[in-house]
């Protein structure tokens, strides 16, 4: 399979990481207009840089437009012409319904919209897919890529932008968990290296125990405290402070920011 991507920006630069590690192509053409961008690249086989987005939607069967939303629909207005019915076209602009990629390129093209997240370039996605009509068929092709870069899930179109909050702006939401659970460990004496090893186990322990058992929460949350004990102890300061709510409020923000680029 032939896949190009369109931007090599954080994401786009994720995708092809994840694509390479997994050999999921038999040719890659990564395009930008800063070819620099992608230097990092340049010595892998089967890889093509190119600054000419002609040329990687003219040699290839995928098409990956990892674009901002305010710099997409300029790109598609200029490859439009390339884009035959053979091609999938799939977009990770935030943002961008299918409806205007179809307004531009039309709505016998194949269309699916892709929304993964930066652990993609580890193989540790959660990736998010939605298609329109005449892509639907092709949804089976994209789990097969994307699911050897995380894990998928196909959702309604209208679930895309709560996904997006979720599994993309999520990744900085754990994040800054892990850095606060790292002061809070120099705080009580460990050295800063220490601290973020302690925190970066833990939690990656938390999150494999959910993974692997299927218990919710609360029940791995019961495994731990003891009456009168300094798990529950800390748990109820921290939502005496507000962590749940706070954590709501900051997924509410970003849906109705997200809402917004949307609507622009």
């Amino acid at each position: 399979m032939k896949i190009a991507i369109i931007g090599t920006g954080n994401l786009g630069s994720s995708i092809a990481k994840g694509l390479i590690k997994n050999k999921s192509f038999s040719a890659l053409y990564l395009s930008d207009k800063n070819t620099s961008a992608v230097n990092q690249f340049v010595d892998e086989p089967y890889v093509k840089i190119t600054n000419s987005n002609a040329t990687a939607v003219e040699n290839s069967d995928v098409v990956i437009f990892a674009l901002q939303p305010r710099h997409i629909e300029g790109v598609l207005k200029e490859v439009e012409p390339l884009i035959t019915d053979d091609h999938v076209v799939m977009s990770v602009a935030a943002g961008f319904e299918i409806s205007r990629i179809e307004g531009i390129i039309g709505s016998d093209k194949q269309i699916i919209r892709v929304m993964p997240n930066t652990a993609i370039s580890i193989g540790k996605s959660m990736t998010c897919l939605s298609a329109n009509d005449s892509g639907e068929h092709k949804l089976g092709m994209a789990k097969d890529i994307f699911n050897q870069l995380g894990t998928t899930m196909v959702i309604p179109e209208e679930q895309i932008q709560a996904a997006t909050v979720i599994c993309a702006s999520g990744i900085a939401f754990w994040m800054r968990l892990v850095r606060a659970t790292t002061q809070g460990a120099i705080q009580l004496g460990f050295e800063a290296e220490e601290a973020h090893e302690l925190a970066l186990q833990t939690c990656y322990g938390a999150a494999s125990l959910l993974k692997e058992s299927g218990r919710h929460p609360e029940a791995e949350i019961d495994r731990v405290t003891t009456p009168s004990g300094c798990t529950i102890e800390g748990l109820n300061e921290m939502e005496h402070q507000g962590l749940s709510s706070s954590l709501i409020k900051g997924i509410n923000a970003s849906f109705e920011k997200i809402n917004q680029i949307k609507n622009s």
